[in-house]
């Protein structure tokens, strides 16, 4: 995302008992955003990551936010994934309040691969080299899907998931880190898989004594109906649909596509 529209988001989520933890992909100058982003509640994540689309290193981009959030030792109800392309579309006192209301309640997307997401199942069957740098990956990936079994899921889970965006407690943050930390063969196994971003840490929490909070629902409204591999850019065509959506974030927007939509919200925000 750029600078401005970053801080535009920091400053529509603004509350006293919010921090924001801001993961800059490793390519990216971080210059920048230090100087247009001066809230003394946000913090830049230390640990870097070059993010690849698909790979790994998106879900590794997610752990370091939450290893720094952990260590900040500050007790936060819940922790919200955001990209720098959402927006807000209700009052930042009406989400606290949603939250303090439902706590210890889980808001992600874990639709069933096997039933609901069948398209996802060859992530997770097949062995894809994305996140790793060797030579010649995609030619070695194509014989080792000719030549192995198909992969099976660690422990016997369950695979679930969807939207990689979602809303969860403190306490399922730190079981996600805990556990990863501790299983190396479960990181392996997340390591070859496409898209993982999308299935890793819904997939975890489903299959463990979080899944009794868990709501099938990350309060976010996305708009896939171009069919394309990122959503719709949302723009002021999309107000009514935002509008009756009842959610609490959308994504994607673009200031420099469509910024009267980010003016529209912000209006709409204030009058509620």
């Amino acid at each position: 995302a750029k600078p401005q529209q970053l801080n535009r988001l920091i400053g529509a989520l603004q509350h006293p008992d919010a921090d924001f933890y801001v993961h800059l992909d490793l390519k990216t100058d971080i210059g920048p955003f230090i100087k247009i982003i001066t809230e003394k509640n946000v913090v830049f994540v230390k640990k870097r990551v070059d993010v690849r689309w698909g790979a790994y290193r998106m879900v590794q981009a997610t752990l370091n936010g939450f290893e720094e959030i952990l260590a900040s030792g500050k007790t936060y109800g819940y922790v919200n994934l955001l990209s720098g392309q959402d927006y807000p579309l209700q009052k930042t006192e009406s989400l606290h309040r949603f939250l303090d209301l439902n706590y210890p309640k889980q808001y992600m997307e874990f639709y069933s691969i096997e039933e609901e997401w069948q398209e996802a199942i060859p992530r997770l069957t097949q062995y894809h080299l994305i996140h790793f740098d060797i030579p010649a990956k995609f030619t070695l990936e194509k014989w080792l899907n000719k030549l192995l079994p198909p992969r099976k899921m660690p422990e016997g889970w369950i695979a679930v998931g969807r939207s990689q965006w979602f809303t969860i407690t403190l306490d399922a943050v730190s079981y996600v880190v805990g556990y990863l930390r501790k299983n190396s063969r479960a990181v392996q196994f997340f390591k070859l898989t496409w898209g993982v971003d999308e299935l890793i840490f819904q997939t975890l929490l489903y299959n463990s004594p979080f899944k009794t909070d868990s709501i099938n629902d990350n309060l976010r409204y996305i708009d896939w109906s171009e069919g394309k591999s990122s959503p719709k850019t949302l723009t002021m065509s999309d107000e009514k649909a935002l509008m009756d959506s009842g959610k609490f974030f959308a994504r994607k927007f673009n200031a420099e596509v469509d910024e009267s939509i980010l003016n529209y919200l912000d209006q709409k925000r204030l009058e509620t």
